[in-house]
């Protein structure tokens, strides 16, 4: 595909590998860069390897590739085996997502309990531990319950700015929550609502809701619109690497904003066509 977009061009779902389109976009060009990249499960993935990133950062340990950053990198390795395959398919594509933000911009990345904690480390490495912003959890309460340990039911999301100086977040343009003892409250202010913290109660996407696309690891509607609302304008540009079901582009479309989703998943096309008909669809 010839690397034809600009921030004029239309919204777009691309069908491809995401390490060979990104560099066809500009630095900068998006507001908010969203992540739900497949999780570590022990099956193996695409090895890429990335050399730069262009720029600089606001309070990075160290050079990307530098050696502080190859010494974290390192250390986690010796505690988990699985490590190094992950991290070299997920590494450069963290990278091309520093380069694509804007200076306002924000990253977020939805991981499970298996990688949180190790991807914590190495974004604070990559973007600079004074971009960290938030640890979000997603909590959640349906499926199966174990009963021989605390039953799993959160992810993680991980929000990192591009510029700690210069990042847009407005708490006051996301749609507001229950409070779950209204009684505390006035009842002025429980008819209001209240702001969401860093935990987010949501349901799953229902199986037999009207949400439901069919895909298997379909977001809800709720989580990206949140996401949108609080660090993009109207007009901005968002960005999603993995983008499945179309959930980032539903979102930013019902919120005003503009999109860019790639996903090399053929079946993921496919719904984001029926998801997403005004969108243009091209292969990368």
């Amino acid at each position: 595909m010839p690397a034809d977009w600009t921030t004029e061009s239309r919204d777009r779902v691309v069908h491809g590998d995401n390490l060979e389109f990104l560099p066809t976009l500009p630095d900068g060009a998006f507001t908010v860069v969203y992540l739900d990249p497949p999780f570590n499960t022990g099956r193996s993935q695409t090895r890429h390897e990335t050399h730069s990133v262009r720029g600089s950062r606001t309070g990075a340990v160290a050079g990307f590739k530098g050696v502080q950053y190859e010494r974290i990198r390192g250390d986690l390795m010796k505690y988990d085996d699985r490590f190094d395959d992950y991290w070299s398919f997920l590494e450069p594509r963290l990278a091309e997502a520093w380069r694509l933000l804007a200076d306002d911009g924000t990253l977020y990345l939805h991981l499970d309990y298996r990688e949180a904690h190790y991807a914590k480390v190495l974004l604070d490495a990559l973007f600079g531990r004074a971009s960290f912003l938030n640890e979000i959890i997603w909590a959640y309460d349906y499926g199966a319950k174990s009963k021989s340990h605390w039953p799993t039911k959160h992810d993680t999301i991980l929000v990192y700015v591009k510029d700690p100086a210069k990042y847009h977040f407005d708490s006051s343009a996301v749609d507001r929550e229950p409070y779950m003892a209204p009684g505390l409250v006035t009842p002025e202010k429980a008819a209001r609502g209240k702001l969401p913290t860093d935990v987010w109660w949501h349901t799953i996407v229902s199986p037999t809701g009207k949400e439901k696309t069919g895909y298997p690891t379909q977001k809800p509607l709720g989580i990206l619109r949140r996401i949108i609302q609080a660090s993009t304008r109207e007009g901005d540009w968002v960005l999603d690497f993995f983008a499945g079901s179309g959930t980032t582009g539903a979102a930013a479309a019902e919120l005003g904003r503009h999109f860019v989703l790639v996903d090399s998943n053929t079946e993921a096309v496919a719904v984001m066509r029926r998801r997403l008909p005004d969108a243009d669809f091209v292969t990368a």
